[in-house]
């Protein structure tokens, strides 16, 4: 899939999830077959980047290109000079939030909350695309109701302002992540503007992803919920693009060394007493639905340092080894997931 200059390795690409898509979890994500991943967004009010979560949400040290920065807000000038130096930065793609269905963001007017005012998406739109001379990128939903559906219109305006790619959440802002996504909606709009659309919303198998991709005739898909925990999902998506077939569950050994490398890395990235508490949300997505998972996450979540934590998960996982060389998943009761205290998934944007 190509956006702008850039040719990416496949039509995967990591949803913007806040508290989740850090460089940390981008990273992996690109390792396990991503083709691009979205930043966590920043606030277009450039006076806020000096705080400590700003400046690590733009740093991608290291991190393989296309670079892609997400900014959120309503003023267009604001937002045009948030492109101007994140570019400056290192950014190689903008991503423009229209998407975040948050209280927070939407009462001050960014995020979905934009959909109601298309004079003001297509002013917003036009200052960015004008700002920089990097590819520029839309995420966006439905509307801001199932009633009031905007998508079709506010694909137009983007094309015609000339946004490099468009990534579609198939819900409107009412919906939140209730109820099934409006894959009809994404067709539509796919049929109707000649950019690059990305279907998101839903997808979490293999087979979903074929299915998406046929139906809509979306040029890529965006993942989000469905990879925390699972980073492999990308590679398990590509597996099945490329031949049909499903890969094997990974073996519970991999799983391990996968996780205990993305602990490091956020303990490096964070230190050691935010590393800590930020990793205690990823080792709960990943032991979801393990044998023993449930008594593993009550115990770890007292866990106050890195050491003590690490240890805890090279154990669970080495008793699960024990049991078998693949990991087998539970069966979760209905509503089981949601009620992971401290591993309730985040929401994407």
């Amino acid at each position: 899939m190509q956006i702008g200059p850039y040719t990416l390795n496949n039509r995967l690409v990591v949803a913007p999830m806040a508290g989740v898509t850090d460089r940390p979890f981008r990273m992996l994500c690109k390792r396990m077959g991503a083709g691009m991943a979205v930043s966590e967004m920043l606030a277009s009010n450039t006076a806020l980047w000096a705080s400590k979560k700003s400046l690590r949400r733009a740093d991608h040290q290291g991190e393989v290109a296309p670079i892609v920065v997400q900014i959120a807000g309503g003023d267009p000038a604001q937002m045009a000079e948030a492109a101007r130096l994140s570019v400056a930065q290192g950014a190689q793609i903008i991503d423009i939030n229209m998407g975040c269905p948050a209280k927070k963001v939407c009462n001050v007017a960014a995020g979905s909350a934009l959909l109601r005012d298309e004079p003001l998406v297509a002013r917003i739109l036009d200052a960015v695309v004008a700002a920089v001379d990097v590819p520029v990128t839309l995420k966006t939903r439905t509307g801001w109701s199932r009633d009031n559906n905007t998508a079709l219109r506010v694909a137009k305006l983007a094309e015609d302002s000339g946004i490099a790619a468009l990534a579609l959440h198939g819900r409107s802002r009412e919906d939140m992540y209730h109820g099934q996504a409006e894959y009809d909606t994404i067709r539509a709009v796919k049929a109707a503007v000649g950019i690059p659309v990305l279907a998101n919303g839903d997808i979490d198998s293999p087979q979903k992803a074929r299915f998406v991709l046929d139906y809509t005739g979306a040029d890529g898909i965006m993942i989000g919920r469905a990879a925390q925990g699972r980073p492999w999902i990308f590679r398990e998506i590509q597996h099945y693009l490329d031949t049909g077939t499903c890969l094997p569950p990974p073996e519970v050994a991999e799983i391990c060394e996968v996780l205990l490398a993305h602990l490091d890395d956020l303990y490096q990235f964070y230190g050691e007493y935010a590393g800590c508490r930020i990793a205690r949300k990823h080792i709960a997505w990943y032991t979801r639905g393990l044998e023993g998972g449930n008594a593993f996450r009550q115990t770890m979540y007292q866990l106050e340092d890195t050491a003590a934590q690490r240890a805890a998960v090279a154990g669970f996982f080495h008793r699960l080894a024990e049991h078998g060389e693949r990991l087998r998943y539970l069966e979760l009761p209905a509503g089981a997931e949601g009620a992971l205290c401290k591993a309730e998934s985040l929401p994407e944007y």
